[in-house]
């Protein structure tokens, strides 16, 4: 988590939040960076239209304050009156930042179809089993899962970043993945001991290196049972938006 001390050395050097958990994210890569490549008509492009019975759940994963959450959202769900209410489509979004999310709660103007709660991922997982639950759903819909992969694996390892793949799959039925290429990865260590931080544990023995974004496809379809669908292109920092379907 970020502590008040690191405020100023992230708002100069906003790689150097060792969790990706920066203070002010959004202002450095705006929504608009990945919306611009996402059709309006995603969600009924994937079968979930509005003559649906049951609820449509979309996952965000490390939503940070929760700007993209909200914009990701009203990107996608029509307006009331545009022969659509907000039905019947909820959206969770979690981080591990408890500072990040009360900003998500403060700032939420969609208190009744959007939700944050603070979650490591890493640590549990029978909070997304009770959201579910709750819904009377057994898997999200969508997961969007934008710039974490990095950050599961700098801290957590090889088998952090495929224990997060793994269980993503196995609780999405479609998955958007923008995983960091890795040279990423050199300039989050690089800033991490520009300001006199320890390095992150496992950096220089990581084995899955070079296309991330490759190794996490494989991943996803030989271990997990799903399947790429689609590639929205890359964004502005080039990193690939895939779309991962399940079996």
């Amino acid at each position: 988590m970020a502590t008040s001390s690191d405020a100023g050395d992230e708002i100069n050097d906003p790689g150097a939040a060792p969790y990706g958990n920066f203070i002010n994210y959004y202002t450095f890569n705006p929504p608009d960076n990945r919306l611009s490549l996402i059709p309006a008509t995603l969600l009924q492009d994937l079968g979930y239209s509005d003559s649906r019975d049951e609820a449509t759940l979309i996952l965000d994963v490390g939503c940070n304050s929760g700007e993209l959450s909200v914009a990701f959202y009203k990107h996608l769900v029509r307006e009331p009156g545009e022969d659509s209410d907000r039905r019947k489509v909820y959206l969770l979004g979690f981080d591990l930042d408890e500072l990040l999310i009360q900003r998500a709660q403060q700032t939420n103007p969609l208190h009744g179809s959007i939700t944050f709660i603070s979650l490591d991922i890493t640590q549990d997982t029978s909070s997304l089993q009770e959201y579910l639950s709750h819904h009377s759903c057994s898997h999200f819909h969508l997961s969007l899962c934008l710039a974490v992969t990095m950050w599961v694996h700098l801290n957590h390892g090889d088998s952090g970043l495929l224990q997060l793949l793994s269980h993503l799959a196995s609780i999405s039925q479609h998955l958007l993945l923008e995983a960091q290429p890795w040279k990423c990865y050199r300039s989050a260590a690089r800033r991490l001991r520009k300001l006199g931080r320890s390095d992150f544990d496992h950096f220089k023995s990581l084995m899955i290196q070079g296309d991330i974004a490759g190794h996490a496809k494989e991943h996803l379809e030989k271990h997990c049972n799903m399947e790429l669908i689609q590639s929205f292109g890359s964004t502005a920092w080039d990193r690939q938006l895939l779309l991962f379907r399940r079996r």
